[in-house]
């Protein structure tokens, strides 16, 4: 389970290196952060992560000492957006690109062999998180893209379960199901 010092030192870590990131074509970017005790790796820095961990810091019930962090942070990160607006966009429009067709073949792997893959949705699922995000910030650049997208997330639609969220409670809020509907449920183990 992931917590608000989890997130907060991805980003913050994330920060030291974005603009050489943001300025490079990689999608991943290795950071050496180390993760809190008890909590899982971190996963390299890509803006789809920096954005889903941002998200889920705007949701955490949090202390005044962590909203004053989160501020600072905010700062931070809106400073480098700024700074480096045109290679913010790319980066999102090729980050997009390259999640869309992590998605595409996780659902692809769902339908070929579904047993195997159901439970692999609360992980994979971040990957349509990120997409969303993304998108807001590619400025609508991604058209084709948007409309494979909307193909997987109408054949979603016809097998999801609706369901409880399906990460930890105290991120909940930040991710409403009226917009994050595919947070709210679970792939059957057959396909209808």
């Amino acid at each position: 389970m992931k917590t608000f010092d989890y997130d907060f030192r991805y980003i913050q870590a994330g920060l030291e290196v974005l603009s050489d990131y943001l300025l490079s074509d990689e999608v991943f970017w290795p950071l050496s952060v180390r993760s809190p005790v008890g909590e899982p790796d971190y996963p390299q820095l890509t803006l789809g992560g920096l954005l889903l961990s941002h998200a889920r810091l705007e949701a955490y019930q949090k202390s005044h000492d962590q909203t004053v962090q989160l501020d600072q942070l905010n700062s931070k990160l809106d400073l480098v957006r700024s700074k480096w607006r045109v290679a913010w966009e790319t980066k999102a429009v090729h980050s997009f690109s390259v999640r869309l067709r992590m998605w595409r073949d996780f659902i692809e792997d769902y339908k070929s062999s579904p047993q195997e893959n159901t439970d692999r949705y609360p992980y994979e699922v971040r990957l349509r998180a990120m997409l969303s995000l993304l998108n807001s910030e590619s400025r609508g650049k991604n058209r084709a893209e948007v409309d494979l997208l909307s193909a997987l997330d109408a054949y979603l639609k016809t097998i999801l379960v609706v369901n409880s969220f399906v990460w930890e409670p105290g991120v909940q809020n930040g991710f409403p199901a009226n917009v994050y509907w595919y947070l709210y449920g679970y792939l059957p183990t057959t396909v209808r």
